[in-house]
């Protein structure tokens, strides 16, 4: 059984965050809280975040917090997210911020005065740190582990082994952090399912990823859409399937967004659209 909230890219990540800001001590303080004394290994920090991530993700059971009993992956996320200032320029950060986005989750810092002073008499700040889920919780197709699990459900039952290998390599880049190889992955993995569904639908000439793009745009019955705006005769229409591929294939990095962050989008977004078009093609060959 695995934990439902989070991935284990987010358990591990909240893990080694963890271990940034606790010692040993504070750790073991943490695993008696938690009613799992004595599970976790004392020989070395690595050791104790590993069993401690191992049972977090494999176990369901509620822990006492301050804020009550929730389970144990909610806690150890909820005890990561307080980490001070030096621990957020670290990897551990980085991966556990895009994995709770991948999650569906956004970690919201609330800024207030505090009833204390300052030595000049003036009043302080407090930061106060939360975790808020990005989407709605009970709207259909909002779960971007639930796509993952279909789009390879469906990419395996149709026989797009290309398509899933660079899914499967595009996610297991993402879960260590490499997100330039993620996202080389993600470019591959949409190509690739668009090209296999082109050979399923007919295609059989020796194009380009393009050229079959446009076949299947083309098709007496088009699998992409226009009416949609999804594919276009004319280039100079919008076209939703290839200005995602040119979002794919951006020109060097943006100042306002950062490498996880826009690995986290790509990552959704292709997950998304791929649910889309592997689910019509589902049903066309019904």
């Amino acid at each position: 059984m695995t934990n439902a909230l989070f991935n284990r890219m987010t358990i591990v990540a909240a893990a080694e965050v963890v271990s940034e800001f606790n010692a040993h001590s504070d750790m073991e303080v943490l695993e008696v809280q938690w009613g799992i004394s004595g599970r976790c290994s004392g020989s070395s920090k690595s050791a104790r975040v590993a069993d401690l991530a191992r049972i977090t993700a494999e176990e369901q059971m509620d822990v006492m917090t301050i804020h009550g009993s929730v389970p144990i992956g909610r806690a150890l996320v909820e005890a990561a997210i307080l980490a001070p200032p030096r621990v957020k320029s670290t990897l551990a950060w980085r991966k556990l911020v895009a994995g709770l986005r991948f999650d569906g989750y956004e970690i919201i810092e609330d800024q207030a005065e505090s009833l204390a002073v300052n030595q000049w008499g003036g009043s302080q700040t407090e930061t106060t740190v939360r975790l808020v889920r990005m989407l709605p919780s009970d709207l259909p197709g909002l779960d971007f582990r639930e796509a993952e699990s279909e789009v390879e459900l469906l990419l395996d039952r149709h026989g797009f082994s290309v398509a899933l290998g660079h899914l499967r390599q595009a996610v297991a880049a993402f879960s260590r952090g490499e997100w330039s190889s993620a996202n080389g992955a993600l470019r591959n993995f949409y190509e690739s399912y668009l090209n296999e569904i082109a050979v399923a639908l007919g295609y059989a000439e020796d194009g380009d990823g393009k050229a079959k793009r446009d076949y299947l745009g083309r098709l007496q019955s088009p699998f992409l859409l226009t009416d949609y705006n999804e594919w276009h005769a004319n280039n100079q229409k919008p076209q939703y399937v290839q200005g995602l591929m040119n979002r794919m294939h951006p020109h060097g990095g943006h100042p306002g967004l950062s490498e996880e962050e826009d690995a986290t989008f790509r990552l959704q977004i292709s997950l998304v659209t791929a649910r889309l078009f592997l689910r019509r093609f589902d049903r066309r060959r019904a």
